[in-house]
């Protein structure tokens, strides 16, 4: 105890005060310390309290307002303090400090969503819709003349039927869903990749593109590949722009409609890369453009001309829907997600720096560049809707919308970050958004995903078709499918138009063609549901009325995607 005693009297001198003084007096006097000795703590090593990468500043270590040599000399009165350690420039877009164990959290997150899309996807099913078999049924049989997409849907059919071109698109999908992730981190940060990814992996039309065995899931992916190539080679020279080209230039050649979003490829090019090369970042655009346009012009040459490209969008005809009917359904199937977008895009252009990183203060150049990029992604989402409405025709429309909200996706998961907040405070606001976006798409879903109940229809036709007959059905596409193995695509025909030629050489088309036809027995079978042409159904039905050259076989009850129908079904006596 007294050696305690002895080195307590050596560290401090004699305490309390020899004069008496209180000791709360004492603390607020620091000279009543009479051998306090603050040089021997400024001596001692200086432990540093904060991991790499902060640098050591080595000349001045600071205790209360007055810096202390490192060497143990008194400083004068005029020694400027000088902080002990240096904080390093933060990145503005990503988190601060990426980590293994970081990067696997992020992976293994999107690994959920992917499942979680797959089930909403893998959960619808019934038989092939009529969209389904027109492009499988020419993919058996006219594989040189039909597209990229029936060429590949063939080979998966062959191994496992209908499934199997459905997984197809299923992993197509998928895939869009992995770039679409990878792409929105590398603009913006871990964050808002994931929200993206979990936003567009349960919106209605990315829930009916993974279960539909047709062309628009792999043209989206090839889309979402060129955007992902355009983004991750923004920092690099301008010429590996050119590695998105092919994927750009073949989206057409799989569904037309893609070729609406080339220009915002375009445009994503150059203002993915303006942050890192400035104005050179007018060469991506340029080296990108021209060659997706050479490989088109190549392929469009090989083909024989652009007919295909024109054929959906400006050749494509007007239909009946009225614009706002159009413009109202687009909303109902993607306008949560664009409107989260459209917060996020705002919010970007008023403070670029993320708001994960409270830390770092002001705020960095580029509000013109951050206002285009806003622009661009959540205009492009609008571009499927504006351009139908116009056209009067809501034909495929709930599956294009997914093309637009790809590209809406990101900046509606940057949104979804900036709501969360720092540290993620409120994150029950961003899981109310995806819940409601969730609950949206599955019961919009439910409400368009009706397969025809062709069944019974297929079964009663196979009794009375054969390799030598000519058949008209009103989704021809559903009949030549199933029944590919007893008869041939070139055998059926649809209700939407004809070419009619009778005995004295005059051409008929349209509903007079069509009764015409009828009249001359042309046809060995007739199916009709009313639904897709009714106008081309009636004068079908007047010809039919009184006809000793046809009888009724069957009329069959069924369900599809316009509600409760009846297949009737005609033979030639």
């Amino acid at each position: 105890m007294k050696d305690q005693e002895t080195h307590h009297h050596d560290q401090y001198g004699d305490w309390p005060p020899a004069d008496g003084r209180h000791e709360d007096t004492a603390w607020q006097d620091p000279a009543s310390y009479p051998r306090y000795r603050p040089q021997q703590y400024a001596q001692q090593p200086y432990e540093q309290p904060y991991p790499q990468p902060y640098e050591q500043v080595a000349a001045h270590v600071v205790t209360g307002t007055q810096a202390h040599p490192a060497d143990g000399r008194e400083a004068g009165p005029e020694a400027p303090a000088v902080p002990g350690y240096v904080v390093p420039e933060v990145p503005v877009s990503a988190w601060s400090i990426d980590t293994r164990r970081s990067t696997w959290i992020g992976r293994s997150l999107v690994l959920c969503v992917l499942l979680v899309q797959a089930g909403l996807s893998f959960r619808l099913g019934g038989r092939a819709f009529a969209a389904e078999a027109y492009y499988l049924a020419p993919g058996h049989h006219r594989i040189g003349h039909s597209g990229v997409y029936p060429v590949v849907a063939k080979a998966a059919d062959a191994v496992g039927g209908l499934a199997a071109a459905r997984s197809l698109s299923l992993l197509f999908m998928l895939g869009v869903t992995a770039l679409l992730y990878a792409m929105t981190s590398r603009m913006f940060n871990e964050r808002a990749g994931l929200a993206a990814a979990g936003l567009f992996a349960v919106v209605e039309s990315t829930e009916l593109l993974g279960s539909l065995a047709t062309a628009d899931a792999m043209a989206l992916f090839l889309i979402a590949a060129a955007a992902w190539a355009l983004v991750r080679t923004g920092r690099s020279h301008p010429s590996l722009a050119l590695l998105a080209a092919p994927f750009a230039a073949l989206a057409p050649a799989t569904k037309s409609v893609a070729v609406l979003y080339l220009p915002s490829l375009v445009v994503l090019a150059v203002l993915s890369a303006y942050p890192y090369r400035g104005a050179r970042a007018f060469l991506r655009g340029l080296f990108f453009g021209a060659g997706t346009l050479l490989l088109l012009g190549a392929a469009a040459y090989l083909s024989g001309g652009l007919d295909g490209l024109t054929s959906a969008t400006t050749g494509r005809a007007h239909g009946t829907d009225p614009a706002l009917d159009v413009l109202w359904r687009s909303a109902e199937w993607g306008g949560l997600v664009l409107l989260v977008a459209v917060g996020g895009a705002v919010d970007y252009v008023r403070r670029s720096r993320m708001g994960e990183m409270p830390w770092a203060t002001g705020d960095t150049p580029g509000a013109v560049r951050r206002t285009a990029l806003g622009l661009l992604m959540c205009g492009t989402a609008l571009l499927a809707p504006v351009c139908q409405a116009y056209l009067n025709d809501d034909v495929s429309l709930f599956k294009h919308v997914g093309f637009g909200l790809l590209f809406a996706a990101p900046m509606a998961g940057l949104g979804i970050s900036r709501l969360v907040g720092a540290h993620f405070r409120y994150p029950q606001l961003g899981i109310m958004v995806w819940v409601g976006v969730l609950v949206v798409g599955m019961a919009q879903t439910q409400t368009l995903y009706r397969p025809p109940d062709s069944g019974q229809m297929v079964n009663t036709l196979r009794k009375v078709v054969g390799k030598d007959g000519r058949y008209l059905a009103e989704q021809a596409e559903i009949p030549a499918y199933y029944l590919a193995d007893s008869t041939r695509r070139d055998q059926w025909h649809g209700t939407r138009d004809i070419d009619f030629t009778d005995k004295s050489g005059e051409h008929h088309t349209g509903p007079d063609g069509f009764r015409r036809a009828v009249r001359a027995g042309w046809f060995d079978a007739i199916v009709l549901n009313g639904d897709v042409t009714p106008g081309t159904d009636k004068a079908i039905t007047d010809a039919l009325h009184g006809n000793s050259g046809y009888r009724l076989l069957a009329v069959l009850p069924s369900t599809d995607a316009y509600g409760s129908t009846t297949y009737r079904i005609w033979v030639k006596r």
